[in-house]
């Protein structure tokens, strides 16, 4: 009996340690997982001095961390790392950290600011179930939203600005009834806004401000409870947005939006901000939305307002900032602005302003630019049916003139031509038949002052040279400077007499132009400096001895001596078996084809540039230069050296289709070249580059074992899988059929730059502070 009762109370004993240890574990697990998220943070400075023994539900709450506990629970955490944080270290997991978070069940506040986090936001978040506030603001989160968030019922705010966020918004935030904050500021989501956000009953604040978004805004006059609705930085358009008269602060500046300001927002009797600058909106200004009774700050700078304000009309006592520069408005500005400068600012530059002061245009200025968008001023409605014989009258006039100042112009030219003719210059050039044009080129600064900071170091200044300059660079056109014939004409190679190694195409003229008819186009040559082409140094025309008209050109280039894009990635195997680029070094050429595109398209205006990856030429740093485009010279007549030159100034809508039709064709082609550099083979037929799009996108749904498995053997081991997934994204993207479906060569060249930043953070690739690769000489380490 004696023994049956110490067995029991041996049990006893037992249970009570095993529940005291199970209650010491069960207490203890916050505190483990806080630490873990320390270790897995890579201990911030902000959470230095949590150990063992913190008690966490106690901590004093600063502005970096504060825990928030209720009953025993851990409900709310927040962490601020400091702004600018750098991208956490290649070991970190965005998958394992949020496996760690929701060992938290009970948090409903979650904070996670500046902290380095990348990744892709795992859709295991939607395990915290009890969330209501989620901001992990200012990170480095790419991917799409993941649809698991619509699994949290109870979510009021989501908060994920300063991110990498791409794709379209979901139409599944429709099922978060609570939904009162959405901020998904400066990132790069895409398309539409659903027709579902106009469902978001509760939506107080609306912020998407600064991404890529474009089209119709739904009808929005439905919530009710919207407060703030910023969609600054986006392509929102053309039809202001229909909204509700509850709104606080509305920012809409720089879309697209380019019809009349409605006569709703007089009803806005809560609205402090307004923002409507840098669209294209027409149609009067509202003189009502001075006198709204809360408005603070006003801006509609940057439209095409018309009409005359009233100079005796009321303003709001707490009118602050209003801004009205640069639109088409007349008449005198109202009093009521001008009572209180000590307490107001007010800006109204460029207008027609009848004050005078700060830079007013003349009336007829305005008057004319209203009539341009298809507005007619109301003073002129009251004339119009009376004189509308004036208009035949006034075009018949001008037209009268502009033939007579073309008769005059060609009687001049003719005699000049036979002028010419009787004193015929030598067949060659003379030293400086720049005179012709310097004027323009001098007059255009606004243009060279663009291209300068594109421009190369260490190239001459671009000249004129004379034909002994060209024979004796080329030792009269010896067959051993003879580098080959093509399309556009045959290419020598040289050296002048200062030592620079050039390369030396010569033109031949299907038929005879005067020097002036190529004025133009050696202009713009002459500008075509970046680095990232292969730059023209200088020209010389060879003249026919009986009309002065040119023969021949002769483009000088810089010379690049490190041999095509193609000979260091698939050719390699054959000929150049000893060199290969490393896979940062692809992505560093990818990103600089893009660049030397973007140039031709943004500034120079060049398109339709046929750009294959043997016309991408390395330099002695292995710096790619793009050595083949659409040079207007090149083209086979002058009547089609128009088609690849932007002329500048207004464009009708079928130059701007065409102009777009011909920057798609640049990205498919440039997605060619960046198939080739990830697969390391070369194609021969549009088939087989959709066979390989189609394989591509494939490997992109699938594992990093996909991914690696359809890369260049020779690469597989050195590639971060996401960069190398980012950049089979943007490849395939470029490739796809519909032109309108391919992304922008700004998409392109921040989609490569974001590649190449991943894939450095933990490669540790010495690189030059202009961001080019290292040279072969330069150390590195062996998986870049």
């Amino acid at each position: 009996m004696a023994q049956v009762f110490r067995n029991s109370v041996v049990l006893v004993i037992v249970v009570l340690f095993v529940r005291i240890d199970l209650s010491q574990q069960f207490q203890s697990s916050p505190t483990r997982t806080l630490l873990r998220i320390q270790k897995l943070l890579n201990f911030p400075a902000a959470l230095s001095n949590w150990n063992d023994s913190t008690d966490f539900c106690n901590l004093e709450p600063d502005a970096s961390v504060t825990v928030v506990c209720y009953e025993g629970n851990m409900t709310q955490l927040h962490i601020i790392g400091k702004k600018g944080a750098l991208l956490l270290p290649r070991n970190f997991s965005m998958r394992v950290f949020v496996t760690t978070l929701v060992k938290l069940p009970d948090l409903k506040v979650l904070t996670l600011v500046s902290l380095g986090l990348w990744g892709s936001i795992p859709g295991k978040i939607a395990h915290l179930s009890s969330l209501e506030i989620l901001n992990m603001s200012s990170n480095f989160l790419y991917g799409a939203i993941p649809q698991e968030i619509s699994l949290l019922s109870g979510l009021r705010t989501l908060i994920l600005d300063d991110n990498m966020l791409a794709g379209q918004l979901p139409d599944w935030f429709s099922v978060l009834p609570l939904l009162t904050v959405l901020s998904l500021k400066h990132n790069i989501l895409n398309g539409s806004l659903p027709d579902s956000f106009s469902e978001l009953e509760n939506l107080r604040i609306l912020s998407l401000s600064y991404n890529r978004f474009y089209g119709e805004l739904p009808d929005l006059s439905t919530l009710t409870n919207l407060q703030v609705l910023e969609l600054e930085g986006n392509g929102f358009g053309p039809q202001f947005p229909q909204l509700g008269n509850k709104l606080v602060t509305l920012k809409l500046s720089r879309n697209k939006f380019r019809s009349c300001i409605p006569a709703e927002v007089s009803s806005f009797y809560q609205l402090q901000r307004l923002d409507v600058s840098l669209n294209s909106l027409v149609g009067p200004l509202p003189s009502v939305l001075f006198s709204l009774p809360s408005l603070s700050y006003l801006n509609i700078s940057g439209n095409k307002l018309t009409g005359m304000i009233l100079d005796n009309i009321s303003c709001n006592d707490e009118l602050k900032v209003v801004d009205l520069s640069s639109n088409h408005l007349t008449g005198s500005l109202p009093k009521c602005l001008l009572a209180d400068t000590r307490n107001r600012v007010v800006l109204y530059p460029r207008n027609c302003f009848v004050t005078g002061d700060q830079q007013q245009h003349p009336v007829s200025f305005c008057r004319n630019e209203a009539l341009a968008v298809g507005i007619i001023p109301e003073e002129k409605k009251t004339y119009q049916s009376r004189n509308t014989f004036l208009a035949p009258s006034i075009v018949g006039g001008v037209v009268g003139v502009v033939i007579l100042f073309g008769i005059v112009y060609l009687v001049v030219r003719r005699k000049n031509e036979k002028n010419m003719v009787k004193n015929p210059p030598t067949n060659l050039i003379v030293e400086n038949p720049s005179a012709g044009y310097t004027s323009k080129l001098l007059s255009d600064s606004r243009y060279i002052s663009q291209t300068m900071p594109f421009a190369p170091l260490g190239l001459s200044t671009y000249r004129v040279l004379s034909y002994e300059e060209i024979e004796d660079a080329t030792n009269n056109f010896d067959s051993s400077a003879f580098m080959g014939e093509g399309s556009q004409g045959q290419m020598y190679r040289g050296q002048l007499k200062d030592g620079s190694l050039v390369a030396i195409r010569c033109l031949k003229m299907k038929r005879r132009s005067s020097i002036h008819n190529f004025t133009h186009h050696i202009d713009l040559i002459s500008k075509l400096r970046h680095r990232h082409l292969v730059s023209a140094l200088g020209h010389c025309f060879e003249l026919y001895l009986e009309d002065s008209s040119v023969s021949r050109i002769f483009l000088v280039f810089e010379y690049v001596p490190n041999g095509t894009l193609r000979s260091w990635i698939s050719e390699r195997h054959t000929r150049h078996s000893r060199r290969s680029l490393a896979w940062t070094q692809r992505i560093a050429a990818a990103v600089g084809i893009a660049k030397g595109i973007q140039f031709l398209h943004m500034v120079a205006g060049v398109y339709s540039n046929n750009i294959k990856i043997t016309d991408v030429l390395l330099d002695q740093n292995l710096v790619a230069k793009i050595s083949s485009y659409n040079l207007p010279l090149m083209a086979e007549s002058m009547a089609k050296v128009s088609r690849g030159v932007s002329s500048g100034g207004s464009k009708d809508s079928s130059d701007q289709e065409r102009i777009n039709q011909e920057a798609q064709a640049d990205i498919y082609d440039f997605g060619a070249i960046l198939l080739e550099t990830i697969r390391g083979r070369s194609f021969k037929s549009k088939n087989e580059i959709n066979a390989q799009r189609e394989k591509l996108q494939e490997a992109i749904s699938g594992d990093s074992v996909a991914r690696k498995n359809v890369v260049d053997p020779a690469i597989q081991n050195e590639c971060l899988d996401q960069s190398l997934k980012t950049m089979m994204e943007v490849c395939v993207r470029c490739l796809l059929k519909d032109p309108i479906t391919r992304p922008s060569i700004e998409d392109v060249i921040w989609n490569l730059q974001f590649a190449s930043q991943v894939q450095d953070t933990w490669c540790g690739e010495y690189r030059s502070s202009d961001g080019s690769p290292v040279s072969p000489s330069q150390p590195k380490l062996s998986i870049c």
